[in-house]
């Protein structure tokens, strides 16, 4: 455990964790891509109360975890392989979206959301 740990800036995992998820709230809300999002993948726009629990349990702690492989790629210098993850990640999300027949607009919106929480990650980690 030592291995994955060691060198890591809690403070930006933890950070980094917390402002992602809340651009979670903002790139998925009517203000910025929520709307036609959900049209290309066949939801409904809900309220707050509406939300489904489990996947925003799940997408917390992908978030999280995420963030400590940006952490340790901080750490022990990198960050060639953490951008190979995110790409892996966003274009696995962006072919399952396809697979599931979604809109390609749609599939980017889920893909380049990975992209953006890697900067997020990144300048935390730079700025911790």
């Amino acid at each position: 455990m030592e291995a994955i740990t060691t060198g890591v800036s809690w403070w930006a995992v933890g950070v980094s964790t917390v402002l992602s998820f809340m651009l979670g709230g903002l790139w998925y809300s009517p203000m910025l891509f929520g709307k036609k999002w959900a049209e290309g993948v066949g939801v409904e726009m809900g309220t707050g109360s509406t939300q489904p629990v489990p996947a925003l349990v799940l997408q917390l702690l992908g978030t999280f975890l995420l963030a400590w492989i940006m952490g340790l790629a901080d750490a022990i210098d990198a960050y060639p392989a953490a951008i190979l993850i995110v790409l892996t990640i966003t274009i696995l999300l962006v072919a399952a979206n396809l697979f599931s027949e979604h809109t390609l607009y749609a599939s980017l919106v889920q893909g380049l959301f990975v992209v953006a929480m890697a900067i997020i990650m990144f300048i935390c980690n730079l700025l911790f």
